[in-house]
C-alpha cells in the first residue's frame, strides 16, 4: 500500500496496535498524527517516524474537535481516521466500579464518537470524502467472563461502526471496524490479578486456534488495508483478525 499524500489521524498511536499502524502508515508514505495521552511515548514514536504528536484525552470532545481542526488547518485535509485507543476493566458487573464504567464508556465509546464526528465534518467537506477505521474487538460480539464493562463498549463501538458507515455510505465517506483477538500489546498484560510470566503468556497463545498471539503489526496492516482505496467497497464491515478465535 501506498499513503503517499494521504493524512491520518491514529488515536492511541503511542503504543501497541495504535504505535505499530503509526509505523506502517509512515512507512507507507503517509503523514500520520499521533494523538495520545503519554507524552513520553507518543514523542519516542513521532521521532521514530516523523509523524506529529498531540497529547490529549479522547473522552474530551473539545480535545478531539482541536485535533481534527490542527489537522486540517497543518495539512489542508484529512483522509483517514484510526480510533486505536482504548482501555480495559478486568472485572465482572458486580465488581465494576462506577468510576470505572464510566471512565472506560467515556475512552472507548464517547471518543470514538467524538473523533468520527469532528473527522466526518470534515470529510463532508472533501470531494474525495474519507475513511474511518474503528478498533472493536471478539469481545464486542462473543462477550467474555471478567470484562464485562470491556464487552459492552467494544459492542456498542461495533453497532456505532455499522449506524455511522450507514449514515454516510453516500458521502464518499466509508466506516468499517477492525476486531481484533488476542494481541501481544501492553493491554493484554494490564490489570491481571497475577503475575505476567512467560506461562501466563503461553497460556493465553494456547486458546488461539493458530496457538499464538498476533504481532500488533499483524493488525496493523489489516486496519490500514481496510482505510486504503483498495478498500473502496467495504463500509459497515466488522473484519475479524483472531487466527479463528470466532470461527469455532
Amino acid at each position: 500500500m501506498d499513503f503517499s499524500g494521504k493524512v491520518a489521524v491514529i488515536t492511541g498511536g503511542a503504543s501497541g496496535m495504535g504505535a505499530a499502524t503509526v509505523r506502517q502508515f509512515t512507512a507507507a508514505n503517509g503523514q500520520a498524527i499521533i494523538v495520545d495521552r503519554n507524552a513520553e511515548l507518543a514523542a519516542q514514536v513521532a521521532a521514530e517516524t516523523g509523524a506529529i504528536a498531540m497529547i490529549g484525552d479522547v473522552s474530551d470532545s473539545t480535545f478531539c474537535d482541536q485535533v481534527i481542526e490542527s489537522a486540517v488547518a497543518k495539512f489542508g485535509q484529512l483522509n483517514i481516521l484510526i480510533n486505536a485507543a482504548g482501555i480495559i476493566v478486568r472485572s465482572n458487573g458486580v465488581g465494576t466500579s462506577d468510576e470505572q464504567w464510566h471512565r472506560i464508556m467515556n475512552v472507548n465509546v464517547s471518543g470514538t464518537f467524538f473523533m468520527c464526528r469532528g473527522a466526518i465534518q470534515h470529510m463532508l467537506k472533501q470531494d474525495d470524502g474519507g475513511s474511518i477505521v474503528n478498533f472493536g474487538s471478539i469481545w464486542g460480539d462473543l462477550g467474555a467472563a471478567g470484562v464485562a464493562a470491556y464487552c459492552a463498549s467494544k459492542g456498542a463501538v461495533h453497532n456505532l461502526t455499522r449506524a455511522l458507515a450507514l449514515d454516510h455510505a453516500q458521502d464518499n465517506i466509508r466506516i468499517n471496524a477492525v476486531c481484533p483477538g488476542e494481541v501481544n500489546t501492553p493491554m493484554i498484560q494490564s490489570e491481571r490479578s497475577e503475575a505476567v510470566t512467560p506461562e501466563l503468556m503461553a497460556r493465553l497463545a494456547s486458546t488461539v486456534p493458530m496457538g499464538r498471539l498476533a504481532d500488533p503489526a499483524e493488525i496493523a496492516k489489516v486496519a490500514l488495508f481496510i482505510a486504503s482505496d483498495e478498500a473502496s467497497y467495504m463500509t459497515g464491515s466488522l473484519v475479524n483478525v483472531d487466527a479463528g478465535f470466532t470461527a469455532r
